[in-house]
């Protein structure tokens, strides 16, 4: 492994996507099946206290720790010039960081937002609960898909020596 910048962020990028990575897919095999065996009113509150949990520490450091190392990644191999295949999946892998950033902000955030406001002790929460779980559970398969592959591409770029890429 190289452990010139380039190297170390690839490396941080890989960990911080591959453990959102399995965040994200964590919510889609366990915790969303779980959530739509309870009644919507549980489920509504269950995951209101899950989007409270979710944005501190230690989750959103590697949330977004991983997209600043992706960042600095995509900066320090375009002043180095760097065109070899492993440049290119590090490139395209930072770019999967920035999408996976990119639904969760422009989709999962505001259905977590909206949900916020739904009170679940009225009982009759079931549409919105519906609403909630089919957008956000789809955006949330796509940010889980993009860090996944992310991870691959990062760690398989890490595999190339340096006389071959």
């Amino acid at each position: 492994m190289s452990y010139d910048l380039p190297g170390v962020l690839t490396l941080a990028s890989a960990v911080c996507a591959g453990v959102t990575g399995g965040v994200y897919l964590g919510f889609a095999a366990i915790v969303m099946p779980a959530l739509r065996s309870l009644p919507s009113s549980e489920a509504v509150a269950t995951m209101q206290g899950i989007n409270i949990s979710a944005v501190k520490l230690p989750f959103m450091a590697i949330f977004f720790g991983g997209t600043a190392a992706a960042l600095a990644l995509i900066v320090a191999e375009a002043a180095i010039g760097g065109t070899a295949l492993g440049a290119s999946r590090r490139l395209i892998g930072a770019g999967l960081v920035l999408a996976s950033l990119g639904i969760t902000m422009v989709r999962n955030v505001p259905l977590n937002n909206r949900l916020a406001q739904v009170p679940p002790n009225l009982g009759n929460c079931r549409d919105s609960w519906k609403t909630f779980d089919q957008g956000w559970s789809r955006a949330n398969l796509l940010r889980a898909t993009a860090s996944i592959v992310a991870t691959i591409l990062f760690v398989d770029s890490l595999s190339l020596s340096p006389g071959t890429d």
